[in-house]
């Protein structure tokens, strides 16, 4: 069991025999260990996307459990595995001689928020997805090669996914037979220009969005983001897969030559390998968009502005956006900056 980086207080004599049989009963009181053991991951794995430093994980702060509780609602998880999650949390203080981090009224609190997202959950079919974090993408870009066709073209998707605030749809395709200029990104929809303040940014012109109306494109903006920037990512795209105006923008050439859309079936079954490589499982293709958002409004950029660039409707933004933006006004400030 994970002891963390600071002592609790003593809770028994200074006896080794004494100390023994207080960590023994403390090991034969957690029942269902399963249950905790996931918990307990849930719990880490949250910290190292907000960014919590490994000495404010135990003892935790009221504050980020609660806030590790409410975020598993964003998972494939209900609203009872998340008070089971909270529990496993709770046991790991007392079981390692730290108080429980959460009072009564903490829980009254988080009781009323759970509530509240199974409300917003109530008319979903799908459970939300959990958000790409910065960690992550650092991780992906790092492991895939970017002087092979197929790596450079996964890491352009995921770059523009997350910095465009895109669903992963809208990068890929369903199979390779079913791209279709007219309603797929091509190169010819891929723009490069500058600002009024002469900073470099790209355009990418959707001819069929998810959030657009029939028949109207829609248009992502992408600027520079230091070693993780689409802009740099689309122009190592062009550079080592070269192809046509009206072929896939995302595309790669397999052994013989031929130039191939990227389906989202192999994009993300090489991102989700690289994901559990790296022990955070298995992601999902909606997770880049959210993980987008989640990294803006964490740099204090304007809610609004956010809700402007993904084109959130009004109902997905409250639902996907509002929890994110408490945790990162309050954890996330500077974790972002590479």
């Amino acid at each position: 069991m994970w002891r963390g980086v600071n002592s609790p207080p003593s809770s028994t004599i200074d006896n080794p025999v004494i100390q023994h049989i207080a960590n023994l009963a403390n090991r034969a009181s957690l029942r269902d260990t399963a249950s905790y053991g996931a918990g307990l991951r849930k719990f880490h794995i949250f910290c190292d996307i907000f960014s919590i430093p490994e000495s404010n994980h135990l003892p935790a702060d009221p504050l980020l459990s609660a806030n590790s509780g409410t975020t598993v609602a964003f998972e494939p998880a209900s609203v009872g595995v998340a008070h089971k999650y909270l529990s496993a949390v709770r046991a790991w203080h007392i079981a390692q001689g730290w108080p429980p981090p959460l009072s009564d009224s903490h829980h009254d609190r988080i009781n009323w928020s759970l509530r509240g997202l199974e409300n917003l959950h109530g008319g979903r079919r799908k459970p939300l997805r959990p958000p790409i974090s910065l960690a992550m993408l650092t991780a992906i870009k790092s492991t895939l090669i970017l002087s092979d066709p197929f790596d450079t073209c996964v890491w352009a998707m995921a770059s523009c996914a997350f910095f465009g605030m895109m669903h992963f749809g809208e990068v890929s395709v369903a199979s390779c037979s079913a791209f279709n200029p007219l309603k797929h990104l091509t190169r010819a929809h891929a723009f490069f220009g500058h600002d009024l303040r002469n900073n470099p940014y790209a355009r990418l012109d959707l001819p069929s969005a998810k959030t657009a109306r029939t028949g109207e494109s829609q248009s992502v903006f992408l600027n520079e983001q230091g070693n993780l920037c689409p802009l740099s990512a689309l122009r190592n795209l062009a550079s080592i897969v070269p192809a046509l105006a009206n072929d896939p923008l995302f595309s790669w050439r397999d052994s013989k030559g031929d130039v191939r859309p990227m389906t989202k079936i192999r994009a993300l079954e090489r991102i989700n390998s690289i994901l559990i490589a790296w022990g955070w499982g298995t992601s999902f293709g909606h997770s880049f968009r959210i993980g987008g958002a989640s990294f803006y409004l964490a740099k204090k950029v304007d809610p609004e502005i956010v809700h402007i660039a993904g084109h959130w409707k009004s109902l997905a933004y409250e639902t996907y956006i509002r929890a994110f933006e408490q945790i990162s006004s309050q954890h996330m400030a500077n974790a972002a900056s590479l």
